[in-house]
């Protein structure tokens, strides 16, 4: 079993950066594929980015690669999203999940996924 708590959201700017971080609790983080998922109010719940096992690699939506940086400390069981140039269409509950088949990708689905976390509010100002 693995709980995740999602914590850095908050409220910025237009070009403001943020970063995410996601703590695990439990043995089964560095098993876990990982993935940063969002919904905006009215939308699905979209995948972000994820990150293997390993760390060794990552894969993101087109919408935010070259200003998202996922990572992950398996010591710390913790995972992170660096995200930089924010837009507007950036604001969305961001979600952190994990999944013991090992996916992360952008072709994954929220239902590969097993663990989720409750969310962090990302609001980004014009």
């Amino acid at each position: 079993q693995v709980q995740l708590v999602e914590s850095g959201g908050g409220l910025v700017q237009a070009g403001d950066s943020l970063r995410l971080s996601c703590a695990a609790s439990g043995r089964t983080f560095s098993s876990c594929g990982m993935g940063w998922f969002r919904q905006a109010p009215g939308k699905e719940r979209e995948f972000v980015a994820g990150i293997t096992r390993s760390g060794g690699n990552t894969d993101y939506a087109d919408s935010v690669k070259g200003r998202f940086t996922i990572s992950r400390d398996n010591a710390k069981n913790t995972m992170y999203l660096q995200m930089n140039s924010l837009k507007p269409e950036d604001t969305a509950v961001y979600y952190c999940a994990g999944s013991l088949r090992g996916y992360f990708g952008r072709y994954s689905y929220v239902n590969d996924y097993d663990y989720w976390g409750q969310g962090t509010q990302v609001t980004v100002s014009s």
